[in-house]
């Protein structure tokens, strides 16, 4: 086993949720790392700071990382802690992903006010959740939404809207089974297809150190999301483009917004080969350039 430092600090946002899933590296990582100690670095990034801006106007790739990159990069913290879904698919130059924690549940969970059976107003600033819960409820009307996961149910329940759409993984992980007057309705694959790298928490670090995490993190997740962001890398999906990719074991569901949705067998040597399978994809799919 690989060295490592006494204590090992990790940059996170400040959010409930990142700080939860800061706490499930930390506890991952002494695990499996006897005598290692971990402390939270908390940054505010530009996605934080700029609650009035649209991630999808101001392209929200990069919003809420390149802080938690600067901070590794001036040596204030060994490691960054991301959802995978907000991380561009180039790290910072000098910075690499140095791997997963396993998979969560990563569904997209359809959040309706309690009473609502068919909402006419679903607010998400997603335009890949747009268009497909646009499928399912043709006559709706859609708004931003904006805020930590329990102030966006708050505003569901308080009326803002009749429905938004939250990731499972981040419900799970902050214990939110239920909440007062709104319904959680999960949505299965074919129904909307999740982001890229969604229910995965990242941990990035400087190049070179990859091999002091690695104990801590899963080999299958990785092989996952290095198809699924091979593909997005290939397609340049950011805030602004409707594109979902999510790969299933054998099977790879994908969303775009001039395809819709989309299912595609998948073989060992696609994770072996991510490249060469994102070649065969892309042909199917017609969207090869």
């Amino acid at each position: 086993m690989p060295s490592v430092t006494a204590k090992i600090i990790l940059a996170t946002r400040q959010s409930p949720l990142a700080l939860a899933q800061a706490r499930l590296v930390a506890a991952g990582l002494k695990a499996c790392l006897p005598g290692v100690k971990c402390e939270l670095l908390k940054v505010v990034t530009t996605g934080d700071a700029r609650r009035e801006w649209s991630l999808e106007k101001q392209g929200g790739k990069g919003l809420f990382t390149a802080e938690l990159e600067q901070a590794l990069l001036r040596g204030a913290a060994d490691a960054a802690v991301h959802s995978s879904k907000d991380l561009p698919n180039e790290s910072a130059p000098g910075l690499v992903i140095a791997g997963y924690l396993p998979r969560e549940d990563p569904r997209d969970v359809l959040v309706l006010r309690a009473g609502v059976r068919t909402p006419m107003s679903i607010a998400t600033g997603s335009p890949r959740r747009r268009l497909q819960i646009a499928r399912m409820y043709p006559g709706a009307a859609f708004t931003e939404i904006r805020g930590n996961v329990d102030t966006r149910l708050k505003k569901i329940a308080s009326g803002a809207a009749d429905a938004t759409v939250l990731a499972a993984a981040g419900l799970k992980r902050l214990g939110i089974e239920t909440w007062p007057g709104v319904e959680f309705r999960p949505l299965e694959f074919k129904q909307m297809v999740p982001a890229v790298g969604q229910g995965a928490i990242a941990l990035q670090c400087r190049a070179g150190d990859e091999a002091k995490f690695a104990p801590a993190l899963d080999t299958a997740t990785a092989r996952q999301l290095a198809l699924e962001r091979a593909l997005q890398g290939r397609l340049g999906g950011g805030c602004q483009l409707a594109f979902a990719a999510h790969a299933a074991v054998d099977v790879l569901f994908v969303f775009h917004e001039k395809t819709g949705g989309r299912s595609l067998p998948l073989t060992a040597e696609d994770y072996d080969r991510p490249d060469a399978a994102v070649d065969r994809i892309l042909q199917v799919l017609k969207l090869a350039r």
